[in-house]
């Protein structure tokens, strides 16, 4: 039995002017990825990592190529139909937190919900068992300020799960933490993929940890190869 493809890129490139020039930073990128699977990108600064994060989303287009969520073509969606889309299956978790200072742990969690205007006790309580899981029941009534970088990380990612996406993308999730909070979230990552099933792309420049990921990515030269 296959399993369910959940993102795919079909001959991806983007290109960029620059000046006189044109920087082409993606090449015919060609992947697909599936339900459950646990993905990491590598590749040095200014390979593209973040570009083609950004075209996996529906945030930016592809020069050319076609880029496919949950079977959908991207490019044959409106901004507020891609907008939609992500908000319920796609989570996100980028290096730096991006909590509201003036919202509680929960209330952060829960800011997906309140886009589709559907909180309710259900997703309340969903919201206490996702903190639960990454170690935060006792601080679910605490703002931003009131934690530490490692817990607000946290915080990021059961945001990035309270909708159960189909998918999580992760931009270096661990880059702004020590050593020790870098191995604690990497483990929990992996507890949840096992837990919940959600897929988990991550970008990062730690090669020991993606080196633990069964499906594994280099971006070289704008080309997408297998690690």
């Amino acid at each position: 039995m296959s399993l369910k493809s959940v993102l795919a890129c079909h001959n991806v490139s983007r290109n960029f002017k620059m000046a006189d020039d044109v920087v082409h930073v993606l090449k015919d990128i060609d992947f697909e990825i599936h339900e459950g699977e646990m993905v990491s990108i590598v590749g040095a600064s200014g390979s593209g990592k973040t570009t083609l994060l950004n075209l996996m989303a529906g945030l930016d287009d592809p020069t050319d190529g076609t880029v496919q969520m949950s079977n959908k073509p991207l490019a044959k969606l409106g901004d507020v139909q891609r907008a939609s889309l992500r908000n319920k299956f796609m989570g996100f978790v980028f290096q730096f937190h991006h909590l509201l200072p003036e919202f509680s742990a929960i209330d952060n969690v829960l800011i997906p919900c309140r886009i589709q205007g559907k909180v309710s006790d259900a997703s309340y309580q969903y919201a206490r068992e996702l903190l639960a899981g990454v170690g935060l029941d006792q601080r679910i009534d605490h703002r931003p300020a009131e934690l530490s970088g490692g817990e607000r990380q946290r915080v990021a990612i059961a945001r990035a799960l309270i909708n159960k996406p189909g998918i999580v993308l992760m931009d270096e999730p661990t880059g702004n933490l020590d050593e020790e909070t870098s191995e604690q979230i990497q483990k929990m990552i992996q507890k949840l993929n096992e837990q919940t099933g959600t897929c988990f792309v991550v970008v990062t420049h730690n090669q020991d940890w993606a080196q633990q990921f069964p499906v594994r990515y280099k971006l070289t030269k704008g080309h997408l190869v297998k690690a």
